[in-house]
């Protein structure tokens, strides 16, 4: 019969108990995963972050009691306005497609002008 000592996987210490056992105490197991997932969360939590902004800086374009507004690529930009994060496309009939970050979206119009719209509940 071998006397096998397994070691924590976190920090390596002795590990006491089941035969199944990987880490030394609950501290060490959750240390453990949250490192294995943190660059998952990491990216997620950027790109979230980088929604929410464009978000909040289209509403912040739309004049108080409206529904909609008018703006430039230029101020977009100034505000760091990511235009290669939205949350959807809608398509209108005409073929025209607004980009939607959440209930907010906007359309390319001509020569570097956006309209901004505030989308409405279904």
């Amino acid at each position: 019969m071998t006397t096998d000592k397994k070691e924590c996987l976190n920090c390596g210490k002795p590990v006491q108990g089941r035969i199944d056992k990987k880490f030394c105490d609950d501290q060490c197991r959750n240390s453990f995963n949250n490192q294995q997932n943190s660059d998952n969360t990491n990216y997620i939590r950027r790109v979230n972050h980088a929604l929410k902004k464009n978000r909040n800086i289209l509403e912040s374009l739309i004049h108080q009691g409206e529904e909609m507004g008018k703006t430039t690529r230029d101020r977009l930009l100034q505000n760091g306005f990511q235009f290669g994060y939205f949350t959807h496309i809608y398509e209108t009939k005409k073929g025209n497609q607004y980009h939607y970050c959440y209930d907010y979206g906007y359309l390319e119009l001509d020569g570097d002008w956006y309209l901004i719209v505030k989308g409405r509940e279904k």
